[in-house]
């Protein structure tokens, strides 16, 4: 498969932020430390030391780091995003660590691209981070997704949580994501002074809450605010949702993370995770094969 294979508009949005260019800039900041932290955040959720053999699909790869994890950890991986410049960042990891490896495939597509998601295998493990609530459709794009688990296979995926202040947040966003890029730091460096404030506040250290973040899944808080302001398109989805939507498609929930910290997740959102298995059933046409 090639970069340019099932390329299509995520949605009729006129207006979408550009993740490929702050997934550019995450990559200078990216290290082995970053790198092994990723690695474990996966193992932890996952509930495995290994991925040995196992197929494993990032849909939004961004940087390519969580698909860099997987791979590390012995995954075939296909990697794919709707941002070209996203895909460049993973080409250029895979280039870095694995060159030539035909087991690790890196596409320019969208998840919303039904001819296109219709072409890849079932796999073992579906992954998508803070990715579905930005295609413009997201039930939609959850449908295409979870199609691609294969029996008894597991679908991680994080999704923003449903709150009081979505629509507020949705006018915003669209407003930062078309604004120039004095605009947008005007308001990076509000959102990290609140943050800053916060911390201050509660008598906690905002240092240790960064070295804290980092150690977390290996990400940039800086550059995690930056993608949470402009995230745009944007959806929600309640756990109660969320779960519902997975059962009827034969999925158990087997772990997940709720995040209720105080009032300023409240207000700001943020990403419930899920780990969910798909019950064994009947392989379907294209199980653990291509088509």
């Amino acid at each position: 498969m090639n970069a340019k294979l099932g390329a299509a508009k995520n949605s009729n949005e006129s207006v979408r932020f550009e993740f490929g260019e702050n997934w550019s800039a995450f990559l200078r900041l990216l290290n082995e430390s970053r790198i092994k932290n990723a690695e474990d955040s996966l193992k932890e959720m996952l509930g495995t030391d290994s991925l040995q053999g196992k197929s494993f699909l990032d849909i939004g790869s961004g940087s390519g780091l969580f698909s860099l994890a997987a791979k590390n950890l012995g995954a075939n991986v296909i990697s794919f995003d709707f941002d070209e410049i996203s895909v460049r960042c993973t080409q250029y990891l895979r280039e870095k660590f694995y060159p030539g490896d035909d087991n690790w495939q890196v596409i320019g597509a969208s998840v919303l691209d039904s001819a296109f998601m219709d072409t890849l295998p079932r796999v073992d493990y579906v992954y998508s981070w803070g990715v579905l609530h930005h295609t413009g459709n997201l039930l939609a794009a959850m449908e295409n997704a979870c199609k691609k688990v294969a029996p008894d296979g597991f679908f991680y995926v994080a999704l923003y949580r449903k709150t009081i202040f979505d629509g507020i947040w949705k006018t915003f966003k669209k407003m930062y994501s078309h604004s120039d890029k004095t605009t947008q730091v005007f308001f990076q460096r509000l959102w990290s002074f609140k943050t800053r404030l916060a911390f201050f506040v509660k008598g906690k250290s905002f240092k240790k809450m960064l070295w804290k973040y980092n150690e977390d899944r290996g990400m940039d808080f800086y550059r995690d605010a930056h993608d949470w302001l402009g995230g745009y398109p944007y959806e929600t989805i309640s756990p109660t949702d969320c779960h519902s939507f997975f059962e009827q498609r034969g999925f158990i929930l087997i772990k997940q993370k709720i995040y209720t910290k105080g009032v300023s997740w409240s207000i700001s959102g943020g990403c419930n995770e899920y780990l969910f298995k798909k019950t064994g059933s009947k392989p379907g046409r294209n199980s653990c094969s291509k088509g």
